[in-house]
């Protein structure tokens, strides 16, 4: 048990050095059997805009991001099967997510899009923009790395990693107790904030077991760096500051060479979820990058 904390803890540590709400607008909602994998949930009117979460965090996340937006556009904001109360789907996880996100651009004629993803979240954004590159103008990569697995672990191949691995099987044999250590360490090392961290713990508690394994596994396989040179639009690349923000940066620096349209800037005193450590920050920033945007 003593390994699988070490595991956990260096999984912390990485993700955060890649690095209710009222509404006036109109909002929908869209839940079919052919969008399984995907909840989304639609806000205002205009060219669309696409707000993918991070591994776990609800669709809500971006509702305030949304509020303090100077650009009018039809917000539609994803969550993913097997979190925040979503059923569970067959593994491959990540990938059936993609598909179905592709999916859902293609079947609603959608052009012109904007992408803002965080963690998890900004991994799809950059699948998306690779696959649909005449579709997506502009992508917002919020503490994300095409290859996290490079960082955790340098040189250990995607094939080392399966679903019915020691690990994953300690993982699903944890008892709440042992779980609930586990997220509260996690959360804690996500923000500053000290009452989103228990929203953060809570979001890891309610996830279905099996998804949150097996999702993961699916991300320490992820290797996005050949894709890169195949998106066109321009970037903004957003990094937190925690641990080190030299050392951060560079990491990003490194896994995004081969990006070409990119610019990659770092939040001060802040953590993996930085909208939440530095909100005012954040929301001038991605409005500065999509001032010419309408």
């Amino acid at each position: 048990m003593k390994k699988l904390f070490k595991i956990i803890a260096l999984f912390i540590i990485t993700i955060s050095s890649t690095n209710s709400f009222g509404f006036n607008r109109q909002t929908s909602l869209i839940e079919t059997d052919k969008l399984e994998p995907i909840t989304i949930e639609t806000i205002g009117k205009g060219k669309p805009i696409l707000f993918l979460p991070g591994f776990t965090a609800p669709e809500s996340i971006w509702k305030e991001t949304i509020q303090n937006l100077t650009l009018e556009r039809e917000s539609h904001l994803v969550s993913y099967a097997g979190f925040n109360g979503n059923k569970p789907i067959e593994m491959p996880w990540y990938s059936n997510i993609k598909n179905a996100l592709v999916e859902y651009i293609k079947e609603n004629n959608m052009n012109n899009i904007i992408i803002v993803g965080h963690s998890m979240g900004g991994n799809l954004a950059v699948d998306i923009a690779a696959e649909l590159n005449n579709k997506v103008s502009k992508i917002i990569i919020v503490e994300a790395l095409p290859c996290m697995r490079e960082i955790m672990m340098p040189n250990v191949p995607a094939e080392n990693f399966y679903y019915s691995s020691p690990y994953n099987t300690q993982m699903l044999n944890m008892d709440k107790a042992q779980f609930q250590g586990m997220a509260t360490m996690m959360a804690s090392n996500m923000t500053l904030k000290e009452d989103k961290k228990e929203i953060i713990k809570d979001w890891i508690l309610k996830a279905d077991r099996k998804t949150w394994v097996y999702g993961y596994t699916d991300l320490l396989k992820l290797d996005l760096r050949t894709v890169l040179n195949k998106i066109k639009c321009e970037t903004l690349i957003i990094g937190a500051s925690f641990p080190d923000v030299v050392v951060a940066k560079q990491n990003y620096e490194d896994q995004y060479t081969n990006l070409t349209n990119k610019t990659i800037i770092m939040a001060s005193n802040s953590k993996h979820f930085l909208m939440f450590d530095q909100p005012e920050w954040f929301y001038k920033t991605v409005n500065d990058f999509l001032v010419n945007e309408k």
